[in-house]
C-alpha cells in the first residue's frame, strides 16, 4: 500500500509539471523558493482521461505483484471468467482470473480459502476501480494438488463413490485378466510375472496406456471402459510403478475414478508403493500396495487348484460310492415291500368291484321305482286334464258374444235419447231462445254493459239492443219507470 501511496504521489507532481508548462515561457527562474510561481493556466481533464492516467501509473509500477489473502466473494458465470475479491483483516482488492488461467488451475477456488497470487494491477475503467489481473494462485502452506486431491475427494465421497457397500469381491476363479498400465515400466512385468508363475493357464489382456503426462488420465479412462465393455475379462488390475505425486497425478483425476466406479467387473488398483495413495484406491473394489500385490490378489496358484480339485475328486467319488450303496439298500426294501403292497392292490381290486355290482344293483331299483312313479303321475295328470273344460268354455264363448253386442246397442240407444233430452233442456234455457220469443237485451254503447234497471239509463244516452238476428244502436228520449213494480 505504501508503494501505491508513492505511485500517487508521483503522478500528482507530473500533473503539477503538466500544467505549469507556461512558466517556461516567461524567463523566471524554476526555484520556487527564490520566486512565487505564476498563476497556472486551468486545464480542464474529463474523467475518462484522469482515469486512463491513473491506469498507466499504475499498470507502470504494479505490472507484477504477489498477494496473500483470503478468497471470499467468488462468482463464476457462464463466460468462464473468475470473480473474486482478496482480503485481510483491514483491506480488500477486487481479482479477476480471466478463461484461459482458470482453466489452468488444479484445484478449485473456494470462499474462505487462503491463496497467495500473482497478478498485475490495474483500473477498471468503466467503474474507477482499480484490481488485479490474476495469472497464478497457490494455496497458502499447501501444494495445489493436495488441494485439489482434498476437494475431489470430498466431493466425490459425498455421491457415495467411495461407498464401502459398493465394493465387489474378486472372483475365487478368473478365465482373464485384464491389465491397464505402461509397457515400458517395470509394473508391467511385475504383474505378468507374478500371474503367470501363479496360474499360467490365465488369460491376459494388457491394454498399453500412459500413466503419466498430458491425456493420460483420459486415455487410462477410456482403457478400463473398453476392458469393462468388452465382457472378456472377469477382474482388472488398474496401476503402475511409484513415483512422486506429479507422476501419479493421472489417479488422481475425476475422470479416471468416475471409470473405475463404473466398471462392470471388479478393479483393483494398484497405484506406486505402499505409501502411496490415489483417489484411484478408494473407488477400486480392492486397493492393492505394489502391482506384484495385486497379481498375487486376483489370480489362483494352479498348483493348489490341482491339489483342490484332486481333493474334491476323491470325496465326490466317497460320496458317490456311499450314496449308490444307500440306493441299493432302498431298493431291495421296496422290492420287498412291492409284494405285500400288490397283495393289498389286489384285495383293494376285489374291494372295488363288490361295490360296484353293489351301486349297479342299487342304480337299478333307482331307475325302476322312478319310472313306476312317472307312470303314476301321467295318469293322475290326466285325470285332471282340463283339456275337456276349454273346450266347453269354447262352445259357450260365441253366445256370450251375441249376448254383450245386443246389451252394448241397448246402453247406446237409451244414453242417445238422454243425450237429446238434455239438448232440449238446454235449448230451451239459452238466451238465444228467448231473443227468438221477441225479446232483446240492451245494453250500454260504450261499455257493453248489460241494463237490467231503469234507472242505469239516462236520457240521451246511446243504447245496444241485441235481437236474435243483430244488433240496433238507439237513443233514449225519455225514462219512464214503473213505480207500481
Amino acid at each position: 500500500m505504501n508503494e501505491f501511496a508513492s505511485s500517487i504521489d508521483r503522478l500528482l507532481k507530473r500533473l503539477h509539471v503538466y500544467l505549469s508548462k507556461g512558466d517556461r515561457a516567461t524567463g523566471f527562474p524554476t526555484s520556487l523558493s527564490m520566486f512565487p510561481p505564476p498563476p497556472p493556466i486551468r486545464q480542464i481533464l474529463t474523467v475518462s482521461e484522469l482515469t486512463g492516467l491513473v491506469r498507466a501509473a499504475i499498470e507502470t509500477n504494479f505490472s507484477e505483484v504477489w498477494l496473500e489473502g483470503e478468497i471470499s466473494n467468488l462468482r463464476a458465470p457462464s463466460s468462464g471468467h473468475l470473480y473474486l475479491t482478496l482480503k485481510d483483516e483491514s483491506s480488500q482488492i477486487r481479482a479477476v482470473l480471466f478463461k484461459g488461467v482458470a482453466g489452468r488451475l488444479r484445484f478449485g477456488l473456494e470462499d474462505g480459502l487462503h491463496v497467495v497470487a500473482r497478478g498485475r494491477v490495474t483500473v477498471y475503467e468503466p467503474r474507477g476501480e482499480y484490481q488485479i489481473i490474476l495469472d497464478a494462485v497457490e494455496p497458502k502452506g499447501r501444494g495445489a494438488l493436495q488441494v485439489a486431491f482434498e476437494q475431489l475427494k470430498a466431493r466425490l465421497d459425498a455421491e457415495g463413490l467411495f461407498d464401502e457397500a459398493r465394493k465387489r469381491p474378486l472372483p475365487e476363479w478368473p478365465r482373464a485378466v485384464g491389465v491397464v498400465t505402461s509397457l515400458s515400466g517395470a509394473a508391467v512385468r511385475d504383474v505378468l510375472t507374478v500371474l503367470h508363475r501363479r496360474c499360467p493357464t490365465l488369460r491376459i489382456i494388457i491394454v498399453p496406456v500412459p500413466v503419466q503426462g498430458e491425456g493420460a488420465a483420459e486415455q487410462i479412462a477410456a482403457a478400463i471402459g473398453l476392458l469393462s465393455d468388452s465382457g472378456l475379462v472377469d477382474v482388472m488390475i488398474v496401476g503402475r510403478g511409484g513415483g512422486s505425486l506429479e507422476d501419479l497425478w493421472s489417479f488422481n483425476e475425476e475422470v479416471v475414478v468416475r471409470a473405475i466406479g463404473a466398471s462392470r467387473v471388479p478393479v483393483v488398483s494398484a497405484v506406486g508403493h505402499e505409501t502411496d495413495v490415489t483417489l484411484a484406491d478408494f473407488a477400486a473394489d480392492l486397493r492393492a500396495p505394489t502391482p506384484s500385490a495385486a497379481a498375487e490378489a486376483v489370480a489362483p496358484v494352479l498348483a493348489q487348484i490341482v491339489s483342490r480339485l484332486a481333493e474334491l475328486t476323491a470325496r465326490l467319488q466317497q460320496a458317490v460310492t456311499r450314496r449308490m450303496e444307500e440306493e441299493r439298500q432302498r431298493l431291495r426294501l421296496a422290492t420287498h415291500q412291492m409284494a405285500a403292497v400288490r397283495y393289498r392292490i389286489q384285495e383293494e381290486m376285489q374291494r372295488v368291484d363288490a361295490a360296484v355290482f353293489g351301486m349297479t344293483a342299487a342304480v337299478r331299483l333307482a331307475v325302476q321305482a322312478d319310472q313306476d312313479r312317472r307312470q303314476v303321475l301321467e295318469r293322475s295328470l290326466l285325470s285332471e286334464s282340463p283339456e275337456a273344460t276349454v273346450r266347453h268354455g269354447l262352445a259357450v264363448v260365441p253366445q256370450w258374444l251375441t249376448r254383450l253386442h245386443r246389451g252394448m246397442k241397448g246402453a247406446m240407444a237409451a244414453r242417445a235419447q238422454r243425450v237429446q233430452a238434455c239438448l232440449g233442456n238446454v235449448h230451451t234455457l239459452s238466451p238465444l231462445a228467448t231473443l227468438g220469443r221477441g225479446y232483446s237485451i240492451l245494453r250500454h254503447a260504450p261499455s257493453g254493459s248489460v241494463i237490467r234497471r231503469v234507472e242505469e239509463v239516462t236520457v240521451g244516452e246511446d243504447l245496444q239492443a241485441q235481437f236474435v238476428d243483430g244488433q240496433v244502436l238507439c237513443t233514449v228520449k225519455a225514462v219512464e219507470p214503473d213505480h207500481a213494480a
